[in-house]
């Protein structure tokens, strides 16, 4: 069945006065649904700062591809909003939204003359989204990598002792906006059934400490600290492991029971792992798994990774190789998302490249 309604927030308006990429990815979320998503950028400080964010091997001409990724389809407009014709154009654009998205630094709100209190009387049917870096009292600004170390995300990451490492995306930013986005849609509900409109609030800090699911669970019930893990899964094994197959190629599987266990035992001809004391279940495989690992790998390294990727789907076994983003982003599984993401792009170019001043 066909999930994606393409038309499914017609006739919804939104007004994002958001940057970097938490926010924006909601207001993208909607346009993709067919709301009228309307992007406000300052022409003073250049627009959404990741309109800069270039790699080295971007060109300077054009747009970013981080700012590509999460504002295609927008309708961009310039407003200075420290005048008071740009906060009336802004005004004016409340007037007719349903949702409104910001993610205004303490105090900026009342500088702006857009003090949140002021704007929930003034318009009672819109749905307020406002993103904050960490809870109430801090008011440092919220970096990624800033976010990945103060909860916890960057000391798990890496391996063993220094060598840690920043996740690649700033998934911290991508987890607060789901969590804005479940916000904004229970409250368009809310507002379905009593007319009312809402101030929803999400912290990046909140959303990251939220999100550490089975981790923040194990610590709460071991008091165990946990430290860099790499690739593996610190209660599942062999989970994780990276396998070297004899054409160089990398794989990876993801044993969850001991019926997946016995399947693999079955297919590298050891049945004898199954009665193995340090394997026979998957506590013991945990605390064993590095030599584990060491029998398992000498039998992957005899053949190549389309042959175990093939085995392993047929024994039913969780695996999957190890791929760059030219391997991913040729397939054919791809081709629909990017085939929506370069029409995004093109409508992006088509409207505005360079910052031009509104009077």
């Amino acid at each position: 069945m066909d999930t994606y309604w393409p038309h499914f927030f017609q006739g919804l308006k939104v007004v994002e006065l958001a940057s970097v990429l938490a926010g924006p990815s909601v207001g993208r979320f909607f346009m993709e649904h067919g709301a009228e998503v309307i992007k406000i950028e300052n022409p003073n400080s250049g627009g959404d700062v990741t309109r800069t964010w270039r790699g080295s091997d971007e060109s300077d001409n054009g747009l970013s591809a981080y700012y590509c990724s999460v504002n295609q389809g927008k309708d961009v407009r310039w407003l200075d909003l420290k005048n008071a014709s740009g906060q009336q154009e802004l005004y004016n654009l409340l007037a007719q939204a349903d949702v409104f998205l910001c993610n205004f630094k303490p105090g900026e709100d009342s500088r702006r003359g857009l003090e949140l209190s002021m704007l929930r009387e003034r318009y009672p049917e819109l749905i307020i989204a406002q993103l904050d870096s960490f809870p109430e009292g801090d008011d440092r600004p919220a970096y990624d990598i800033v976010l990945q170390a103060e909860t916890g995300f960057l000391s798990m990451t890496g391996t063993a002792g220094d060598a840690l490492a920043r996740m690649p995306v700033a998934l911290i930013d991508i987890l607060a906006g789901h969590q804005l986005k479940s916000a904004v849609l229970m409250a368009l509900l809310h507002r379905e059934k009593t007319g009312e409109g809402s101030l929803v609030n999400v912290n990046l800090w909140e959303s990251a400490v939220a999100s550490l699911a089975n981790q923040g669970s194990a610590y709460l019930m071991t008091g165990k600290i946990p430290g860099p893990q790499g690739t593996l899964h610190p209660q599942i094994a062999p989970y994780g492991e990276v396998f070297t197959c004899i054409d160089g190629k990398k794989l990876v599987m993801a044993i969850g029971n001991d019926k997946q266990f016995g399947a693999l035992c079955t297919l590298l001809n050891h049945p004898e792992w199954l009665s193995d004391p340090r394997f026979s279940g998957n506590p013991q495989r945990v605390k064993n798994r590095t030599e584990l690992y060491r029998l398992m790998q000498m039998e992957i390294a005899q053949n190549s990774r389309a042959h175990w990727i093939q085995q392993l789907g047929n024994s039913g076994i969780p695996a999957g190789a190890v791929l760059n983003l030219e391997e991913i982003l040729s397939s054919g599984f791809a081709k629909p998302l990017i085939q929506v993401s370069r029409r995004g792009n093109q409508m992006l170019k088509s409207l505005r490249m360079s910052v031009v001043k509104r009077k």
